[in-house]
């Protein structure tokens, strides 16, 4: 099977920078025409702008997507500029570093309202515009679309300080599983992309306030380095193309082997 996802219209959230920045280059690259979606207007232009004037390859849409209304223009800035929809990244992520011993913290709704809940939305409404294109097309057979989520290892790692984004990537994750079982009727995909030792933009801002942790990063993770995002993006082709038909709920992982080892260093008895 092919990984061509050329000439697919693509939605990738958060694409003004970080990871989702990557993929939404990486697609572009690849033939797909691309809605590039961020709150960073500024940023999405300076990114694309080029690329979206002309008719272009590209359309740029700058909205808070936990908006439903947002959600709703954003669908249609594709339908307008591509007549379609086929694939859809969640990219856009939040971290708020929180302590676990404060019941007065808002952070676990506010990652809880980002993490899960917007990509959530959006991938119920952008499934149903799918489905409607089959019906108005009479496309009986065949696969209608792909949905990938990005997520982090972190829903399956606790650590100290990060306790509602660990919760919040857990719910991201089984959100993956249970969308992709209701979909599967509906020959719709629905996987996720679960990252660790990745240069993401949340990991850039804590290397600033403490680049020792860089060290302690690498040694955590067996294949020795802290990968860029562009490592990250062939996996979520991967899981958009038709290579990878037949595979639907998972969670894939990429993250150097970091997840595998077990940070107490001693023999487990």
């Amino acid at each position: 099977m092919s990984l061509a996802i050329t000439g697919k219209t693509a939605i990738v959230t958060g694409a003004a920078s970080s990871l989702g920045l990557a993929i939404a280059r990486h697609f572009i690259d690849r033939g797909a025409l691309v809605v590039c979606s961020d709150i960073d207007e500024e940023r999405l232009e300076a990114e694309f702008g080029d690329l979206a004037r002309h008719d272009g390859p590209v359309r740029l849409f700058a909205a808070d997507l936990c908006e439903k209304l947002s959600m709703a223009n954003l669908l249609s800035t594709a339908i307008d500029g591509f007549g379609q929809v086929d694939i859809l990244v969640n990219a856009a992520r939040m971290f708020v570093p929180d302590d676990p011993l404060d019941p007065a913290s808002d952070a676990l709704m506010t990652m809880l309202r980002h993490n899960l809940m917007a990509g959530l939305k959006l991938s119920q409404m952008t499934a149903r515009r799918m489905i409607q294109q089959a019906e108005r097309e009479g496309r009986e057979h065949g696969e209608l679309g792909a949905i990938v989520n990005v997520s982090s290892v972190a829903a399956r790692r606790a650590q100290p300080g990060i306790l509602s984004y660990s919760i919040a990537c857990a719910a991201q994750d089984q959100a993956t599983r249970s969308l992709a079982v209701a979909l599967a009727a509906h020959r719709i995909r629905v996987n996720g992309v679960a990252f660790a030792s990745v240069m993401s933009g949340s990991l850039q801002g804590a290397l600033k306030e403490n680049e020792g942790w860089r060290d302690e990063i690498v040694a955590g993770t067996p294949l020795g380095r802290i990968a860029p995002p562009t490592e990250l993006v062939e996996t979520v082709q991967y899981l958009s193309s038709p290579a990878a038909s037949f595979v639907t709920g998972q969670i894939v992982t990429v993250d150097g082997g970091r997840d595998l080892l077990d940070p107490v260093r001693v023999p487990a008895y």
